[in-house]
């Protein structure tokens, strides 16, 4: 790896953020498995240290959270019995919270869907932020303790509860249940009701969906290990948040929310895992 140049590295990590699988990245790239492997792990790891260090004083306004669900060496039924119970094996889950204005990604944590996992993706999204938001999430029982216990009254916070019916006849493996209506409720503060939503959030987790081949249902393009799950979701927030430019807001969510002043470039992501 130590020898590839600038320009077959950036093709590496655009192929990634495009969607393609690692074998797909490697084909197109015409590089070796492990080479494309070692730049995603080099990639994830200065991302997140980038996110970690510049995603700070954030003065959203409304703040957007949802769990997006994915699996790690195999689907939870499927995991073998002396691994069962092991982190990072079977289902796992990427909470992520956006400020709905300038659609940053304000943090992200990987890992399950409990109340420990909760806690400390809301301590992360409260060091993040200058002040008071408010706050939508989806009606997981676990963020009621985590918010009370992270931002206690200094928060305005809603949870939107969606109403599902029956999936279609014959299709209940491959097709959602129809969503037949949505349950808005305050649970702290005075949240404005018009702007109870996770719209915006759900339509990040799409494009998450969309820009990781590992995301996509009904493949055999899942992550193998949890470690570069991870590195790959790092990478993915970083495009996202620096170099892709959303429609809406006609720049980067980084530029949006005045994390950065300039558009970022895939040779930027190369430099920063060059340093």
């Amino acid at each position: 790896m130590n020898q590839l140049n600038k320009e077959k590295t950036a093709r590496v990590i655009a192929c990634l953020c495009d969607g393609n699988s690692i074998r797909a990245t490697a084909r197109i790239a015409d590089v070796s498995i492990n080479t494309v492997v070692k730049i995603l792990v080099k990639a994830g790891t200065a991302c997140k240290e980038y996110h970690d260090t510049h995603v700070r004083n954030i003065s959203a306004k409304r703040v957007q959270c949802d769990e997006a669900w994915s699996f790690v060496y195999a689907k939870e039924k499927n995991v073998p019995a002396n691994m069962k119970g092991q982190d990072g094996v079977g289902s796992v889950w990427t909470w992520v919270g956006l400020d709905a204005d300038s659609k940053l990604a304000i943090s992200y944590f990987v890992g399950n869907r409990d109340a420990e996992a909760a806690l400390a993706f809301m301590q992360d999204i409260e060091a993040r932020l200058t002040s008071r938001v408010q706050l939508t999430t989806d009606g997981l029982r676990a963020y009621l303790e985590a918010v009370d216990e992270v931002f206690g009254s200094n928060i305005d916070f809603a949870q939107l509860i969606k109403l599902y019916g029956n999936a279609p006849e014959g299709e209940h493996r491959y097709s959602p249940a129809e969503c037949t209506g949505a349950k808005k409720t305050a649970i702290t503060g005075n949240p404005d009701d018009k702007h109870i939503s996770t719209s915006y959030i759900e339509r990040q987790n799409l494009t998450m969906r969309m820009s990781m081949r590992r995301f996509t249902r009904l493949t055999n393009a899942f992550s193998k290990k949890f470690e570069n799950h991870k590195h790959a979701i790092a990478l993915y927030f970083m495009h996202y948040n620096f170099v892709r430019i959303h429609k809406t807001t006609r720049v980067t969510p980084a530029m949006a929310a005045g994390v950065t002043n300039r558009l970022w470039e895939i040779s930027d992501l190369v430099d920063l895992i060059s340093k």
